[in-house]
């Protein structure tokens, strides 16, 4: 009977550090249900099934196993970030398929605490699109697997939402780990700029991506942030009596929020209220250029990671969409566009801490070959789904999606809140607050 697939990462840690469990048992356990299960989820690209068992015999011999924070413990990574003897394919045919010399940093750092790398997650084509589908597969959400996962992080978020892992590293561009945390009933955070190291593709999407956690539990979010951010343990503290602004407008103009999200958002906000916090509502002063400036920065980051790559590999919606990202590159590294939207939102920010929205618009996609789509049809779709996101990697500013309640199907629904720089523990202080409240299930019924 299994015993470790379904527990958090900071259980598995502690029963680990203890002589508890052995690392070859929790892997093996986990390895055991990605087999049995990923075929209808579509979490991986490739699984490290004898790396991972011989990495986990080698854990248990470390004599500094007592003091590690992660030690145990099975991780997910995103396809975009290298793993020392792995190719890294970015969801494409038209990268490389050599064995990646090193870790990325963060990648490292989580061997280094002791995590135990299982496999390499599904992402869309160069990490571009909300959706996860490709060549290598098709990402499903676990709760709903006629739905997609989301994207780009969509196969890191499918393995933690099956109990694949109990956490995954992803990152976030225009909110490709809060797009698929808030489907699948995940705990994400994307840091503000410089907080983890990013090292993403070209230039990190003119400094835009974020790397970041994928998690069950606000507790596991924050021990994972720690371990990235290398600054030592983020400790749990109340936050004291914050301003909490409430926002149920859309972003992007012209885009309508559904009532499961809306109704989510507002009852987060009545949970805060309770908690002792000031809540009114108030709407960010979004300038109406703003989809423009986010489909500009969209596309100029594919334009660059797409340098040198053969466009004859590449899925027609990724060439387009880098095509039309060439003529922005020059206008994107300036960062005129992000300095004036910080500049108007700075004041809304002072006059409040955190901003309360929807983590959506609505549910994701269907599950389908959206990469043998158009290029249109995909941005409209992204767009009218996740219109909260992309201002936050713009402005460079923290954010924490978490599940509250539940769509109609029963899926989980989410909501996110934003602060400004160098907020993240607070971030993660109101999340677990509303996590006491409101518990949500943390696995997908597979079984």
């Amino acid at each position: 009977m299994t015993r470790w697939v379904g527990r958090t990462a900071a259980e598995i840690a502690a029963a680990v550090r203890e002589g508890r469990a052995e690392p070859r048992t929790v892997v093996e356990e986990h390895l055991a249900r990605i087999e049995r299960l990923d075929a209808r989820i579509g979490a991986f690209r490739t699984v490290r099934a004898q790396a991972a068992l011989a990495e986990a015999d080698a854990l248990a011999a470390r004599a500094d196993l007592a003091g590690l924070p992660l030690a145990g413990v099975p991780v997910a990574v995103k396809d975009n970030l290298p793993v020392r003897g792995e190719s890294c394919r970015i969801g494409s045919a038209a990268t490389p398929d050599s064995p990646a010399a090193e870790d990325h940093v963060t990648v490292a750092r989580l061997r280094a605490a002791g995590a135990i790398v299982v496999g390499l997650t599904n992402v869309p084509e160069l990490c571009v699109f909300g959706t996860t589908e490709g060549v290598y597969g098709t990402s499903r959400n676990p709760w709903d697997p006629s739905r997609s996962a989301g994207g780009s992080s969509g196969g890191s978020a499918a393995a933690v939402a099956a109990g694949f892992a109990p956490i995954a590293l992803g990152n976030d561009g225009m909110g490709s780990l809060r797009i698929p945390a808030a489907n699948c009933g995940l705990v994400t955070l994307k840091p503000g700029h410089g907080v983890v190291p990013a090292d993403i593709g070209e230039d990190a999407w003119s400094g835009m991506s974020e790397n970041g956690p994928l998690a069950t539990t606000v507790e596991d979010a924050r021990l994972v942030f720690s371990v990235l951010a290398g600054d030592g343990p983020v400790r749990h503290a109340e936050p004291g009596a914050l301003r909490i602004a409430v926002s149920l407008r859309s972003p992007l103009a012209g885009i309508a929020v559904s009532r499961p999200y809306e109704a989510a958002a507002r009852e987060a906000a009545s949970v805060l209220a309770g908690a002792g916090h000031t809540v009114r509502r108030a709407d960010p002063p979004y300038p109406l250029s703003l989809g423009v400036t986010a489909l500009t920065h969209w596309t100029a980051g594919t334009a660059a990671d797409a340098r040198g790559l053969d466009r004859r590999l590449l899925a027609r919606r990724t060439r387009v969409h880098a095509a039309v990202g060439r003529r922005f590159l020059g206008t994107v590294r300036t960062g005129r566009e992000r300095d004036r939207l910080r500049a108007r939102l700075a004041p809304f920010f002072a006059e409040h801490d955190v901003l309360l929205t929807p983590a959506l618009a609505r549910r994701s996609p269907r599950a389908a070959a959206w990469h043998e789509r158009g290029w249109l049809r995909n941005v409209l779709a992204d767009s009218a789904y996740s219109p909260f996101t992309p201002a936050w990697n713009l402005a460079g500013w923290p954010a924490v999606v978490l599940p509250f309640g539940t769509l109609p199907t029963g899926a989980p629904c989410a909501v996110q809140v934003v602060g400004r720089p160098g907020s993240e523990a607070d971030l993660l202080a109101v999340a677990e607050q509303v996590e006491r409240s409101h518990p949500w299930r943390r696995t997908a019924p597979l079984d």
